[in-house]
């Protein structure tokens, strides 16, 4: 695979905080990752990405730097760090790490600094500007978590920006040296082996210089939203065309030690555009947004997005997902469309998979694992405290991995920093790994079918024309995939279609036409 070890490749997902405590402090660790390398490798899986692991005061759990050439105690060391890319390396997996510059933490050396006065070395390193004349913050520009995008510092008499946390203050990329020190930073990590960068928030990195009011979302509301921040249309606090220059600095140090990147497309307007955009050649090699994390499972939807991306973007490079640590599990999202949660798990581990660019499965997912129901008293994550209850915040996804049917679920020695509860327990490795059946035999039977089968890695998608709920295209040299999106049985009429191969399930060829059972898939050749 080369330089280009990338394209096409899987990379799996591990939450730091709870995948496996190797000390008994409740959350997981690095050790704990590398014991648990072996599990990932034998999945058949290309790469791991890490969320962050740098030091932090884990507001939000990772996502607040304060140091970004160091190892956060509560995950262990940089020796132990090494000690997993060794690991990751002899197993032939490759590792990438989250990215978390477009904002640091408020205890931050540098933030630290830049909020004494105006005039020191720092003071325009982050986002600052003058209150109104009234006292109000200088425009109506919005944080994720809630509320103002805006607080006040009485030191400078000033405002900073946040667009998440208020300890979250955005750094200020249209100075060139917080571009170079960026920089450095990968350049540390590339230095010990690192194979790339999943680079958190990849739109937010520049801002409107003259800071002008976003003006409200143009699709109508029919009432208020549970988080505001969504009836604004961001024009002018991210997605700003300097953002496309930076990516061009980040390749061109990526290019120098073969390590590649993804990009994460935060936009609910024009996200499949933007990834195209931001993996034009020299810019990022890949890119993921949040469009196929909502509640939609139909044929035309999942049509529309690839078909958006590969037709606006026929350079441009996707990596696509249904799940990860920011939303709620994609077996919960969609169990009204499948006969049962298992055989809808199987059913998006093959239409996942199937798809064309590269893939990104969250840990977990390839036990058939759910969303945890959390009480208000039980949660951690800032958005799921201060949205209560709904929008569900982000904890409901995090619970630890469960390895075995054990009072923890083998994650820990003790109570985990979230809980295991009994329906997530049910679906554990332990009980899953011997049975020919269940959710993780699929998933391998999956992954081994795409990594041996080119035109699934490499070759191009085109749609077939067939009625809802079934999603059928055909990739490369004439590989058939077919989908049933539905809980009931269907057939269709498939032109030159071949025997049935692959991991297909509940499918037969009859009489020309193609049968499919309840969230049925089919591989074949098509003529």
């Amino acid at each position: 695979m080369a330089q280009d070890w990338w394209r096409g490749a899987v990379t799996y997902q591990v939450y730091p905080r709870s995948f496996q405590d190797s000390n008994g402090d409740g959350v997981g660790d690095l050790k704990g990752i590398t014991a648990r390398l072996p599990y990932i490798a034998d999945l058949g899986v290309d790469c791991i990405w890490l969320s962050p692991i740098f030091t932090s005061p884990m507001l939000d759990m990772g996502y607040d730097v304060s140091d970004y050439c160091d190892v956060d105690p509560v995950f262990g060391t940089l020796a132990d760090f090494d000690a997993l890319l060794a690991r990751a390396h002899g197993l032939g997996l490759k590792v990438i790490v989250d990215q978390v510059q477009s904002h640091s933490s408020d205890r931050h050396p540098l933030f630290v600094k830049s909020r004494q006065n105006r005039t020191n070395d720092y003071a325009d390193w982050y986002v600052w500007a003058d209150p109104k004349p009234d006292g109000s913050p200088p425009n109506n520009w919005l944080s994720v978590f809630g509320g103002t995008a805006w607080a006040w510092d009485a030191r400078r008499k000033q405002y900073y920006l946040h667009n998440f946390l208020t300890q979250q203050p955005d750094f200020n990329f249209h100075n060139p040296a917080v571009q170079d020190w960026a920089l450095e930073n990968m350049r540390f990590w590339l230095e010990r082996g690192l194979d790339g960068f999943r680079f958190d928030t990849v739109n937010y990195f520049f801002h409107d210089l003259d800071l002008r009011d976003n003006p409200p979302d143009h699709r109508v509301k029919e009432q208020a939203e549970g988080n505001p921040y969504g009836m604004q249309y961001h024009l002018y606090d991210k997605n700003r065309p300097e953002n496309l220059r930076w990516m061009e600095r980040i390749r061109t140090l990526l290019d120098e030690y073969g390590a590649a990147s993804v990009g994460e497309m935060g936009e609910s307007h024009h996200a499949i555009r933007m990834m195209g955009e931001y993996t034009a050649p020299g810019r990022l090699h890949q890119c993921y947004s949040f469009e196929l994390m909502g509640y939609d499972y139909s044929a035309a939807f999942f049509r529309g997005k690839l078909s958006e991306f590969f037709d606006g973007a026929p350079d441009g490079w996707p990596m696509w997902a249904f799940s990860n640590h920011d939303v709620v599990r994609h077996v919960s999202r969609w169990a009204k469309h499948g006969v049962t949660s298992d055989t809808l798990a199987k059913q998006a581990a093959a239409l996942l998979l199937s798809f064309e660019g590269s893939i990104c499965l969250w840990q977990g997912e390839e036990l058939g694992q759910t969303d945890t129901e959390l009480a208000f008293e039980e949660l951690t994550d800032p958005q799921g405290i201060n949205f209560w209850p709904e929008p569900v915040g982000r904890d409901n996804t995090r619970t630890p991995m469960v390895w075995d049917a054990s009072e923890h679920g083998g994650f820990s020695t003790v109570r985990p920093w979230l809980p295991v509860k009994a329906p997530q327990l049910a679906r554990n490795v332990a009980g899953q790994v011997g049975d020919p059946t269940s959710v993780l035999r699929y998933y391998k039977d999956m992954l081994a079918f795409r990594r041996a089968t080119p035109a699934l890695r490499a070759g191009r998608t085109r749609f077939l024309d067939l009625p809802e709920p079934v999603l059928g295209f055909v990739r490369g040299n004439g590989l058939g995939c077919f989908f049933n999106l539905s809980p009931a049985k269907v057939a269709v009429e498939v032109a030159g279609i071949g025997m049935l191969t692959g991991p297909t399930r509940n499918a037969t060829v009859e009489g020309g036409k193609l049968v499919l059972g309840p969230n049925g898939v089919a591989f074949a050749q098509v003529g």
